[in-house]
Formats: C-alpha cells, sequence, structure tokens
C-alpha cells in the first residue's frame, strides 16, 4: 500500500499568493476611487449649498428694498445697488467672487468660485423682477470629468412695492 503525500506545491503557493495579491490591488483601487469621489461630491455639495445660501440672501436683500435698485457696470465689476432702511446694500462681482456691503461697512464675501454671474432686471407684464443668474466654477480634477457637473443657478425676486 502506498501512502500519497498530501500538500502544495510550491509553485502553487505563488499561483495563490499572486491571485491575493491581484484580488486585493483591484480593491484597493476601487476603495481609493470612491474615496476621490466622495470628496469630490463633498465638496460639489459645499459649493452648491453656499450658492443656495447666497441666493436667498440676495433675494431677501431685493424683496427688502423698495423702487430704486440701479445697476451699474465698473472697471470694478458689476455693482448692484440695493437702497434699504439700514442703509443701501451693494452686490459686487468682480474676479471670481460675489460680494457684499451694507452701508459703509468692508465688504464680505459671500460667495467664490464662480465662473459668471449676471444680475439683471426682469420685466414681467405689471411686476419689476430682478434676476440673478450665477454660474460655479466646476471643480477641477484629474479623476473626475469636471464638464459633467455645471452647477448653474436663477435666482428671481420682486422688490417690495410701497
Amino acid at each position: 500500500m502506498k501512502r500519497r503525500a498530501r500538500g502544495y506545491l510550491l509553485i502553487e503557493c505563488l499561483v495563490y499568493i499572486g491571485l491575493v495579491l491581484a484580488v486585493l490591488g483591484v480593491a484597493y483601487a476601487a476603495l481609493y476611487r470612491c474615496i476621490d469621489r466622495s470628496v469630490l461630491l463633498r465638496r460639489n455639495v459645499d459649493d452648491i449649498t453656499s450658492a443656495l445660501h447666497a441666493g436667498e440672501r440676495w433675494r431677501a436683500d431685493v424683496r427688502s428694498c423698495g423702487a430704486g435698485i440701479r445697476l451699474e457696470t465698473t472697471p470694478d465689476g458689476q455693482l448692484l445697488h440695493l437702497p434699504s432702511t439700514r442703509g443701501e446694500i451693494i452686490y459686487r462681482f468682480a474676479g471670481n467672487s460675489l460680494t457684499r456691503r451694507l452701508g459703509e461697512a468692508s465688504w464680505t464675501t459671500v460667495l467664490s468660485n464662480l465662473k459668471s454671474s449676471a444680475m439683471q432686471a426682469d420685466s414681467r407684464q405689471s411686476v419689476a423682477a430682478w434676476r440673478w443668474e450665477v454660474e460655479l466654477e466646476p471643480r477641477a480634477k484629474a479623476s473626475a470629468n469636471p464638464s459633467r457637473l455645471r452647477p448653474m443657478f436663477t435666482f428671481l425676486a420682486v422688490p417690495q412695492s410701497k
């Protein structure tokens, strides 16, 4: 009666180790890609949230003022003057950021990382409304295609009638 030895050959062990390393490498690459996309998504969500908050603040400022809103284009950028009871509120788009000033206070940044911003009068049949169209600069990342996401917003507001 012959006794057969059971066991693994060295070549079989190397093949199994190679397969395990290949599976772990693919899993690591997939995990890294998921983490990368998650971080990119979080940054885009933060930018969109900031834009929505800035749009709601702009709408509240336009609604609180009466007539006399004027739009001015200067070398410093586009200025929107909103007269209010607390003092004149001015929005300025210059470079890639939107800043706001109340009265004679200093400029505060409302929104940064902008690609374009346009505020304009939007006359309707019996209402004089204002429109603000804003486009955020997409986050450039080598692993993600920035052209797939174009965050654009349009905010409408109607000044308070006196």
